[in-house]
């Protein structure tokens, strides 16, 4: 039976998670002056006072900070069960931005309850990731349900790409331990009915392309037709990496054969749920969708490599925008890999295409990042048995195993550390969870169902360490 109720979750962690909320606490790409701004801050002590009230035996809450970078927060938890072997908890803090109008009643870091679901930016994505974590554990041991050792860890940088966390994998070294058993809790969910499983991630290339003609605008009437328009030379270089009329990714590097199990599993899942992917989305009535099927959605969102066009800059709001040929016109570009597609080599590939023999010896200026994606190793029989348990406990229901469209580079990061570990990458973000839009939603029962779910994994892990 379930050990956590939702009134438990109220009682003990909505309080805080609704303060949480309304901290703009803005991953680092999205604030550059994330530290005078001090939301970051903020987010890591209120959740770090959370953790230290908690009623745990012997655990160890500490803020770990490194010149120029933002915060981990590092919640260590001694067993209460025999042998060794360390469990870790991940989740992270900082936050997208809010993007754009949220609807009537609602906004960003204005929480609202409508029904067992909270609005706010950040909630599901991943403010509850810390809560369900630390509630877990302390639920086993008012329970008296042995567990192993467990490490929470809560970073500051993960919407970011993650780029401060290998500098404190490498500094907390010894104090994270023989870990055997990674949770992640910032992943998906197809539905609310169940635990999901993250079979794969996606890998990304972040770009910021930038191409110049003028060193300051010209009248348009005085310069068009002469000065090659920066827009038009943008088009055509963005033409080198992806099919303007297909939508398909042009570049080798970047693709991958998709591996024959995973179209078994998308089809089985089409069976099932029909078209998941198409039904969770706010599209405009008649709009065609891209692939040609419920199954083939499913590998598209998966396995497929994709490029969205994420920001513009240097072209002027409609309103205030005259007749001027602009000295420069900027893309930001989010590309989505494959799972197994090596993220580095994908963004050389990137580059080049974007900034060799540019159209009229334009100047270009790439600024570009990128993050693996991740394949979860074979479950062992004890975790599969024990995830099924779980999710029959916790919901009913038989778990769901699928792939993920995002990246959650930290998987990438503890696979290459610890290449012996087993994960389980689960989450909340199930349909209209709206995670990086507008009207972002945590549906309270799903994460207590998740939180009761990662108690049963934790007691079969210690059971197995203890036989």
């Amino acid at each position: 039976m379930p050990t956590l109720s939702l009134a438990d979750f109220e009682r003990d962690a909505l309080e805080t998670l609704t303060h949480y909320a309304t901290l703009p606490c803005l991953s680092p790409m999205y604030d550059a002056n994330w530290v005078s701004n001090g939301a970051i801050d903020e987010a890591t002590e209120l959740i770090a006072d959370w953790a230290r009230a908690r009623r745990l035996a012997h655990a160890d809450v500490t803020i770990h900070r490194l010149k120029d970078r933002t915060p981990v927060l590092v919640v260590i938890v001694e067993a209460t069960a025999p042998g060794e072997g360390t469990t870790m908890l991940y989740g992270h803090l900082d936050k997208q931005p809010p993007l754009g109008d949220w609807s009537e009643g609602l906004g960003p870091y204005a929480p609202v309850r409508r029904g067992d679901r909270l609005y706010a930016r950040g909630v599901a994505d991943d403010g509850y990731s810390a809560f369900a974590a630390l509630l877990a554990i302390e639920a086993m041991e008012a329970h008296g349900i042995p567990h192993s050792r467990c490490v929470v860890l809560i970073e500051a940088s993960e919407e970011s790409g993650s780029p401060d966390l290998e500098a404190y994998l490498d500094e907390l070294k010894e104090q994270l331990g023989q870990v055997e058993l990674m949770i992640c809790l910032d992943s998906g969910a197809l539905t609310y009915d169940r635990l999901w499983v993250t079979t794969s991630l996606r890998g990304m290339v972040h770009a910021q392309v930038t191409v110049s003609v003028l060193t300051q605008g010209q009248h348009s009437g005085i310069a068009s037709g002469v000065v090659p328009s920066s827009f038009r030379i943008l088009r055509r270089v963005l033409d080198r990496v992806e099919d303007a009329s297909a939508g398909d990714v042009l570049l080798d590097e970047l693709r991958c054969e998709i591996p024959a199990q995973y179209a078994v599993d998308a089809a089985a899942l089409a069976q099932e749920f029909g078209d998941v992917v198409a039904s969770e989305l706010p599209t405009l009535s008649g709009l065609e969708l891209m692939g040609s099927s419920s199954e083939d959605r499913i590998i598209r969102r998966t396995w497929f490599p994709t490029l969205s066009i994420v920001g513009m800059g240097g072209i002027p709001e409609p309103e205030v925008a005259g007749n001027v040929l602009r000295p420069s016109t900027t893309a930001v570009l989010s590309f989505r890999l494959p799972p197994t597609v090596d993220a580095t080599r994908a963004a050389q590939a990137v580059r080049r295409a974007l900034s060799e023999d540019v159209p009229s010896s334009a100047q270009v200026t790439v600024v570009i990042d990128g993050a693996d994606g991740w394949v979860t190793p074979p479950l062992a029989p004890w975790l599969r048995e024990a995830l099924d348990a779980a999710s029959l406990d916790a919901f009913g229901h038989a778990p769901g195993y699928t792939g993920e469209g995002g990246t959650i580079p930290f998987l990438a990061s503890l696979g290459k550390r610890y290449p012996e570990v087993q994960f389980v990458a689960t989450g909340v973000l199930g349909p209209h969870s709206n995670a990086h839009a507008i009207d972002e939603m945590l549906d309270l029962p799903m994460a207590v169902g998740v939180t009761n779910a990662v108690i049963s994994v934790l007691g079969a892990f210690a059971s197995k360490k203890e036989g």
